[in-house]
């Protein structure tokens, strides 16, 4: 009978995540298109294609970027925000939905009310203009370095809110009886955040990072809709994501070997930094 109950999840399981991971391994080493087709063994023919494309690597690098931009500030802004509504005020509940709000709304309707903010014409760059800031609108929707940091501040802005209800749980398990003999004994705020808050929710801490670094590296709306279907001009905005969808599944010239390696080594990349952070907080908790 418990084996009944579980089958239904585990053959979702198996359908939708172990059956496609390992396809796109053994498609790693074919020449299969998009298409359809004859499709043969070619071994590691698509990996050295792959570590020889400078777009793969420009790809990677971008998405690294977006990595080293975007965790370090995701697993401190929500917990700031988070000890800030989690004080007992009137109408804090009000300030606790309207941050989370995001977080529900979808990436692409966020995005596209974002591409009118960024464009030429747009708010930000009108507001900008009006208060002598800049003299002439910023190109943020048609500069590469302008798009990924545009797109950064959309994945903050997005995500800031759901990590934000994650470090809320998180606070409500430390215990308020030690900032109330940190405070007796005359620390202060910023003592008491660095030296209570901070170790108290730690292992939220390592979560978060995980989360956010995964989501990081397979980010792909944002920059598709701020910077087009190429990712930016010349594709120089592109992300790995973006590398396997031109790569993989342009119904032409494209290449599921190709694709499929790509994504091999994108699994590779994230799977890494996750051993490297659980190893990072294996130290700091030794420590």
């Amino acid at each position: 009978m418990p084996l009944l109950w579980v089958a239904p999840a585990t053959l979702a399981v198996v359908t939708f995540g172990i059956y496609p991971f390992i396809n796109t391994i053994i498609l790693s080493f074919t020449n299969a298109k998009p298409m359809g087709g004859s499709v043969a063994f070619v071994g590691f023919d698509n990996y050295i294609n792959l570590f020889s494309d400078p777009a793969f690597w420009q790809s990677t690098g971008n998405s690294l970027l977006y990595l080293v931009c975007v965790v370090p500030l995701m697993m401190i802004l929500p917990l700031l925000l988070a000890v800030l509504v989690s004080k007992p005020l009137r109408g804090i509940g009000f300030f606790r939905s309207a941050y989370y709000l995001p977080a529900v709304c979808s990436t692409v309707v966020v995005g596209m009310a974002w591409q009118m903010l960024l464009a030429s014409d747009g708010q930000v760059n009108t507001l900008l203009t009006k208060l002598h800031v800049v003299q002439e609108a910023l190109p943020f929707l048609s500069d590469r370095w302008l798009i990924l940091f545009s797109a950064m501040v959309l994945t903050l802005w997005k995500g800031l809110g759901y990590y934000m209800v994650l470090y809320m749980a998180a606070l409500a398990n430390v215990e308020p009886a030690l900032h109330e003999a940190a405070q007796t004994d005359g620390a202060g705020a910023i003592r008491r955040f660095w030296h209570i808050t901070i170790p108290g929710v730690r292992v939220m801490m390592y979560l978060v990072g995980v989360l956010a670094a995964i989501g990081s590296l397979r980010v792909f709306t944002e920059i598709f809709i701020l910077g087009g279907a190429k990712g930016g001009p010349g594709g120089l905005s592109a992300t790995l994501p973006f590398y396997i969808r031109s790569v993989g599944l342009d119904p032409l010239a494209g290449s599921l070997g190709l694709g499929g390696a790509a994504s091999v080594a994108l699994f590779l990349l994230t799977f890494g930094f996750i051993l490297l952070s659980q190893k990072l907080s294996s130290k700091s908790e030794e420590s």
